[in-house]
């Protein structure tokens, strides 16, 4: 004999899949808790607005999370970033574009989000401890395993990209 599997709430579905965030808010809360404190956390080491936003970008393009591009491209433009430097973020080993910096931030980033390249993170590591402090280089990190979490998320639920009128 088998059970069917029961349902206690009927959270949104999309392509058949349930909306992670929905069916399980109380450990959904517990992410935007971390992702409140990520945040609190970068501010407080100095970390600029955009290097932020390009570490959220550039997990989300590794990822492939096309919901958590669109918000954090349109967060990237509201801190100041340029339509040009965006264009060209999944290429930016290949311009002059991004300063020591957030090529150190955009290095760990990948590192964080493939960190079975020992040497890669190795690398990465090594560079930003040349350009970042300890609270940086913590926050940098934590950035990037948060937004690591919330592309699973979005991925998993296939949550989707809508079209929505510029303002």
């Amino acid at each position: 004999m088998t059970e069917t599997p029961q349902t206690t709430t009927a959270a949104p579905r999309t392509n058949g899949r349930i909306y992670l965030d929905k069916q399980s808010p109380a450990a959904y809360k517990a992410l935007l808790g971390t992702a409140e404190a990520v945040r609190a956390t970068a501010a407080d080491a100095g970390l600029d607005r955009i290097l932020v936003e390009l570490v959220n970008l550039r997990v989300s393009q590794l990822n492939g999370c096309a919901s958590c591009l669109d918000v954090h491209t349109r967060a990237a433009l509201r801190a100041g970033e340029t339509s040009r430097r965006l264009g060209v973020l999944a290429a930016w080993r290949d311009t002059e574009l991004f300063t020591g910096r957030e090529r150190a931030a955009l290095a760990l980033a990948e590192a964080t989000t493939h960190p079975s390249d020992a040497l890669a993170q190795e690398r990465a590591y090594a560079e930003a401890r040349t350009v970042f402090t300890d609270d940086e280089l913590s926050a940098v990190l934590w950035v990037a395993v948060a937004i690591n979490a919330f592309n699973r998320v979005s991925i998993l639920s296939k949550h989707p990209v809508r079209d929505t009128p510029a303002r």
